[in-house]
């Protein structure tokens, strides 16, 4: 990782200042940017804003920034993003500091802000070598998430397409899995509908993903697998319930989107199922009726009082090897297991050592 560091005056660095709001914030004349498009927008509190003018003013050193050296040879700010736009918004006339503005200030007072000297680092390296550095000094202010610091590595026609079809306000992504109740959890603006959309398309595999298609000029395979992977879903399972908002869909398209499923048995048993009050997880319905894999669903354990009621009905015998144990070396299990009909009540739970627990379900 090459890093160097530069003395850039805030005369130089908001040359071409220009905020168009989730078009992104650039600067230092098209060069920079501060914010870039879609990335979720962070607000300085007045106090924290006005401290940085005031440190300027006084001459006081600011902490370093870091910007990242793009191919293009453009810069993105990596950390430093409020502290320049703050200056930005001053120097522009957005807010006053001690209800003067900076229109209001004399030209010695103006000129000695506009020659203040910022402390820059420039970084440049491979992508690993990057996303290592951005995690690492991504510890003060408002953190990024791990998709914007991918963003901030792998920047290209391939990203500024992805961010317009599932990083934006009313994007299309959001219209898609809201169309006809909400399929998916999170937030356009803060780059979770594309974080989810490329661990489904790869395996939890982004960053293999974002670098294979960085130099793309669309994103267009991504957005036709959602489109099919939310045109799966809707058609698979008919009767929309808000539990299906956490469920994690790409997985379950991904392994069987080509199996044909009785629909109207799928919605009988999903009916069953969130009526069971031994299913404590109703999201898990979804995936369990398709894996059959119990975990998905949280089976109701017995409390403590059920096992020590069984464990004094057995006198702390084991009902499967009968030998005797104390009770913190046994289990609570059910007779009759879960998927066989068997609930969890009393009458149903015996107390097992936890070998023989563990022997029975194979754990």
């Amino acid at each position: 990782m090459k890093i160097e560091l530069h003395k850039i005056s805030i005369r130089k660095v908001i040359a071409g200042y220009k905020d168009s709001a989730e078009e992104g914030v650039v600067a230092y004349n098209d060069k920079l940017d501060i914010r870039p498009k879609y990335q979720r927008e962070f607000v300085y509190k007045e106090n924290q804003r006005d401290a940085v003018i005031k440190t300027i003013k006084n001459s006081f050193p600011l902490n370093v920034m870091y910007w990242m050296i793009r191919e293009d040879g453009g810069y993105e700010v990596l950390d430093g993003q409020q502290r320049t736009i703050s200056i930005g918004q001053y120097v522009n006339g957005d807010f006053s500091l001690n209800d003067r503005f900076y229109h209001n200030l004399t030209d010695e007072e103006q000129n000695q802000i506009l020659d203040y000297e910022l402390m820059i680092y420039f970084c440049e390296g491979t992508d690993k070598e990057r996303l290592d550095w951005f995690r690492i000094i991504n510890i003060a202010g408002e953190k990024l998430t791990d998709q914007e610091i991918r963003n901030a590595v792998y920047t290209g026609p391939w990203l500024s397409d992805a961010k317009l079809k599932f990083s934006k306000s009313n994007c299309a992504a959001y219209l898609l899995v809201n169309d006809g109740g909400q399929l998916v959890n999170g937030s356009p603006i803060r780059q979770e509908y594309l974080e989810t959309a490329l661990s489904w398309i790869n395996n939890g595999k982004i960053e293999d993903y974002m670098a294979k298609h960085q130099h793309d000029q669309s994103a267009e395979e991504l957005w036709q697998y959602f489109q099919d992977m939310i045109a799966w879903t809707r058609k698979t399972f008919t009767n929309y319930r808000r539990e299906m908002s956490s469920v994690q869909w790409g997985e379950l398209y991904n392994q069987f989107k080509n199996k044909k499923f009785d629909l109207k048995k799928l919605e009988k048993e999903i009916t069953e199922l969130m009526q069971d009050e031994d299913v404590t997880k109703k999201s898990g319905i979804y995936s369990y009726i398709l894996t059959r894999n119990e975990k998905f669903l949280n089976i109701r354990a017995f409390t403590d009082k059920m096992k020590r009621e069984a464990y004094e009905r057995q006198k702390g015998i084991c009902k499967k090897c009968k030998e005797h144990f104390e009770i913190e070396e046994m289990e609570a299990d059910h007779i009759t297991p879960w998927h066989e009909g068997g609930k969890t009540t009393l009458k149903n739970c015996q107390i097992l050592c936890k070998q023989c627990n563990r022997t029975k379900s194979g754990k």
